[in-house]
């Protein structure tokens, strides 16, 4: 490029009027099609003309990155559109921006509309057709480096807007100052903003085509976001951290299988503890120190993390979210949580994520009515609104919003390395008319109540999840008799490895709530629990849902005086632990609680200033560690070959017994359950084989705070068959109790 005079610029204008009537109105869908580098007709002539919209600055020169000169632009339109046209024969050259502000300031500045655009046809078409699986790494907003300068690349889809512009303190809030490009097949926008710092705050200023809509929209990919009442999201390089997880990752598939203990607390990282001077929630640095040493002390192979996922009102526990790919800033910054898993890794301990693809909240920053259409929901509310929970229903049938589930799962997975979905509220998206009067849901096509889209939905992402994050659980929280829920999707399953055992919890507690002189007369529900134990790979949870308001706490359910509440807590554990199917506790079940959960504060850890709630917290670590070291108990959950009843009949004395096998079949463990108040003495139970056995845990040992009631330190069986097996031994019974007994030649000690 020439210096001197032969480089003023013309006075003519080249955009047409309409054009700039959009970009200075704030409404232009296309802005690279005016703003930036181009080549344009002038009086006959290819010319070289760049277009800047600075509506704060009050002059705007070019600065040839090559040669350096400084050029000045032409104030084409008063709003602030600048204009240069360089002569006949002036190449397109790199350049950058100085603007000057009205106090003389000057800036020198990059270009946003001088950088090519990212997005390629082939992820267009892919995303259209719901099969771009790595969309994460194209939406949101990415640190990049294009053309030798670092940046932000955003892009977002609305189909329906007219226009989308970030905003965010680095233009103050102005939605004209930087429009993004619409890809207009599919709706996606894009825009590459120059020198933005990790952590700024940002949103998409959507307009949309229709009834004149305007709102500012948190990113659906956002990877990080201010701390509520705020919604902005914010910029975060989420590939700057360094794991160190490469054993446990190596190791995860046999970790995970069904003939592993998987023992599993389930937490609300918000409330399991607090900063006591002002109530504040723990970063998650901190509890991924608290958390893991706890849950090696008390024998917890996994922790399952109440949702995460970014949400704006702490009441809905997580379960109404926002923000899919953004863990929640209340705890600390996206490289925290990495930190906080990778922490759990190191030291053995799976991790487990709350995930909710059935429903969003209304809240109107988020996903609803997105781009002034139903986009993410269905339009009819009918099908689009779950009144229940006050929330929007995924539009299931819809390509790129099951793309962004898809790729919401799969990034969880990747990302952050967890080891293990839950998938929330399953029944709701399986069936039409879930919660609904008959005039309030829509048939299928079939004119049945089985949703076929959800169905699909949730068969695909199963078969992608285990195919791109190999040997990850993925469990699911559904509470109708829908068959084949755990098994493989080629045999017409649903594809989940776990199912929660709703029917089993429901069963129990409600057996256990019960004064024991009743007990005898509904004997059925807790044996009832083997006619189907085996139909599902079942998870066996005392989860949260089970101590919220009203519902009183683990402890305070159980009947009697303050021993026999303790007594009848620890025969609940102890039956759980021998019952097939892995387990999960919600956090301070484990040391008797006394009040209804509450998310706003802590659990009430000073109750371990007592002995009861220690000895309740010593059994609970005792019989996990039970379980942790005894193949019996783990090795085969799913079929007969592990469990065999000894006697189920006694009703009138409210005693089960049964026995639990490992796979090779003589590895075993007896399980003798007493739910009355009553000591039992001398009471003969069938023994699977011959030898001495020994008592190897006793609910009621008194380091436990029980009586004391137990049996000798060997046992021989006598040769007198007695119930369904061929030798028996007498034992005593402890009042409200459990006693397990093993072979002694393989007894592995308390």
């Amino acid at each position: 490029m020439a210096k001197g005079s032969s480089t003023s610029p013309q006075q003519s204008m080249t955009a047409s009027p309409g054009d700039v009537d959009a970009i200075v109105g704030g409404y232009h869908g296309a802005p690279f099609a005016v703003l930036g580098p181009h080549v344009a007709q002038v009086d006959g002539e290819e010319r070289f003309v760049i277009r800047a919209f600075r509506p704060l600055d009050a002059r705007v020169l070019v600065v040839s990155l090559e040669e350096g000169e400084h050029t000045p632009m032409q104030r084409v339109h008063d709003a602030g559109l600048f204009e240069v046209c360089f002569p006949v024969g002036v190449a397109p050259f790199r350049y950058r921006l100085v603007a000057i502000d009205p106090t003389g300031a000057e800036h020198e500045i990059e270009d946003p509309y001088r950088f090519p655009l990212q997005w390629s046809e082939f992820d267009l078409h892919l995303f259209g057709e719901g099969n771009l699986f790595e969309a994460y790494t194209r939406f949101g907003a990415h640190m990049i480096t294009v053309d030798g300068v670092r940046g932000v690349h955003f892009a977002v889809w609305a189909p329906n807007a007219q226009r989308v512009s970030v905003i965010g303190p680095f233009n103050g809030w102005d939605t004209r100052t930087h429009p993004m490009q619409r890809h207009s097949d599919v709706g996606v926008w894009e825009l590459f903003i120059p020198h933005l710092p990790q952590g700024t705050v940002y949103k998409y200023a959507v307009k949309s085509r229709f009834l004149g809509y305007e709102i500012d929209k948190s990113d659906p990919y956002g990877f990080y976001a201010e701390l509520r009442p705020n919604t902005g999201s914010r910029i975060w390089d989420i590939d700057q951290y360094t794991w160190h997880d490469e054993e446990w990752m190596a190791q995860r598939p046999t970790r995970q299988a069904l003939d592993q203990p998987i023992n599993i607390y389930e937490v609300h990282l918000g409330s399991w503890r607090r900063v006591p001077e002002n109530n504040g929630f723990l970063n998650y640095r901190d509890l991924a120190h608290q958390l893991v040493d706890y849950a090696q002390k008390m024998g917890y192979t996994h922790l399952e993390l109440l949702p995460i996922t970014e949400h704006p009102f702490d009441g809905s526990w997580g379960y109404q979210c926002t923000g899919y790919f953004a863990p929640t800033s209340r705890h600390g910054t996206p490289d925290d949580f990495m930190y906080f898993v990778d922490y759990c890794h190191q030291h053995n301990i799976g991790v487990i994520l709350d995930w909710v693809p059935a429903h969003f909240p209304r809240d109107a920053h988020g996903l609803g009515f997105f781009d002034g259409t139903h986009l993410y929901e269905h339009a009819d509310p009918r099908q689009g609104e779950q009144r229940d929970w006050g929330t929007k229903v995924f539009n299931f049938g819809r390509n790129e919003v099951r793309n962004f589930l898809l790729n919401s799962a799969l990034f969880w997975l990747k990302k952050y390395h967890l080891d293990g979905l839950r998938v929330d509220a399953v029944a709701s998206m399986l069936y039409l008319d879930f919660s609904r009067e008959t005039s309030e849901w829509i048939p299928n096509r079939y004119g049945g109540r089985e949703n076929l889209e959800a169905i699909d939905f949730i068969r695909r992402f199963n078969e992608l999840t285990h195919t791109e994050a190999p040997g990850v659980l993925t469990i699911a929280e559904e509470s109708t008799a829908w068959p084949m829920v755990s098994r493989p999707t080629y045999t017409g399953g649903l594809g989940f490895d776990l199912k929660w055992n709703m029917g089993w919890m429901h069963d129990m507690l409600n057996y256990m709530e019960k004064d024991p002189v009743h007990r005898s007369y509904y004997q059925g529900q807790i044996t009832f629990s083997l006619m189907y134990a085996f139909s599902e790979n079942f998870v066996l949870p005392f989860s949260h849902d089970e101590v919220v308001h009203l519902k009183r706490s683990m402890l305070d359910k159980m009947p009697g005086d303050l021993w026999q509440k303790f007594a009848n807590l620890r025969a609940l554990y102890a039956y759980m632990i021998g019952h097939p199917g892995k387990k999960l506790l919600f956090m301070g079940g484990e040391f008797g609680q006394w009040t209804e959960w509450n998310e706003a504060k802590s659990l009430d850890w000073h109750l371990l200033d007592y002995p009861a709630h220690i000895q309740l917290q010593g059994f609970a670590a005792a019989l996990n560690h039970l379980y942790l070291r005894e193949p019996a108990l783990h090795q085969v959950e799913t079929s007969w070959e592990g469990f065999q009843w000894i006697d189920l009949s006694d009703a009138a004395q409210s005693i089960i017994s049964f026995c639990r096998r490992a796979a090779n079949g003589d590895d075993l463990l007896v399980f003798v359950c007493n739910f009355t108040p009553v000591p039992r003495l001398g009471y003969r139970v069938g023994l699977p084989s011959p030898g001495v056995y020994r008592e190897v845990l006793n609910s009621d040992w008194t380091q436990f705070g029980g009586s004391g009631v137990g049996n000798p330190i060997e046992l021989p069986s006598a040769p007198i068959a007695w119930q369904s097996c061929s030798c028996s031994a007498l034992l005593n019974l402890p009042p409200l109790g459990v006693i397990v007994l093993k072979p002694s030649s393989v007894a592995s000690g308390a």
